[in-house]
């Protein structure tokens, strides 16, 4: 929740993510924050694409329903190597595994957002990257799956972190393989005429 000197909250973020928060907090929009728990399963034939859609739309729309009067976003991530998706790993065995399955390749992360407002029909939208690794030595991937940083990520790893040195490539979102397309979500934004700037004067050069 809010301090009580902080501005007063624009919408709920349906997630406990602190990278979601940092990158909401990026561009300026005070919000609360009210994790979603919904089932993730896939379902038999989903492509990845509907099924991080399904996920974001569904975790906006279970926050909602509890209650919360503010917006509520939420976000889903997955990353797809061989048209198989890579949730978070398990344990070190699955997260070396990952990294190796990722070393010197190009894999897809997607990331959709969603918008689910008191009237309306609720607004989705898709951000799709291109990823690519460098070569991967298996010192490597175990050297990182224990510095705790990949166990609660998809694919095994962070952009934004330690694993920032094994990315030889990026086309596509940085923020949205980080977990919160700020293009997608800003689109959202405007249209539920939610401000993502602070509103405060900007000084001239």
């Amino acid at each position: 929740m809010p301090a009580e000197d902080d501005p007063t909250p624009l919408l709920c973020l349906a997630s406990g993510s602190p990278r979601r928060r940092a990158l909401l907090e990026q561009i300026g929009v005070p919000h609360v924050v009210r994790a979603a728990d919904i089932d993730e399963t896939a379902l038999p034939g989903e492509s990845p694409a509907d099924y991080v859609r399904r996920l974001a739309l569904g975790k906006s729309l279970a926050v909602r329903a509890l209650g919360v009067a503010l917006p509520v976003l939420a976000a889903d991530t997955v990353v797809v190597v061989d048209g198989e998706l890579l949730g978070k790993p398990a344990d070190e065995d699955a997260g070396v595994a990952m990294l190796e399955r990722l070393s010197g390749r190009t894999h897809r992360v997607l990331t959709a957002v969603a918008l689910a407002r008191a009237h309306g029909a609720p607004g989705v939208r898709l951000s799709e990257s291109a990823v690519r690794f460098r070569t991967l030595t298996r010192a490597e991937c175990l050297a990182y799956w224990r510095t705790g940083e990949g166990r609660d990520k998809a694919g095994g790893y962070a952009i934004q972190g330690r694993g920032a040195v094994f990315l030889e490539h990026l086309s596509g979102s940085y923020s949205g393989v980080m977990g919160l397309p700020l293009f997608e979500t800003a689109e959202l934004l405007a249209e539920a005429g939610i401000p993502y700037w602070p509103d405060e004067p900007h000084s001239g050069a």
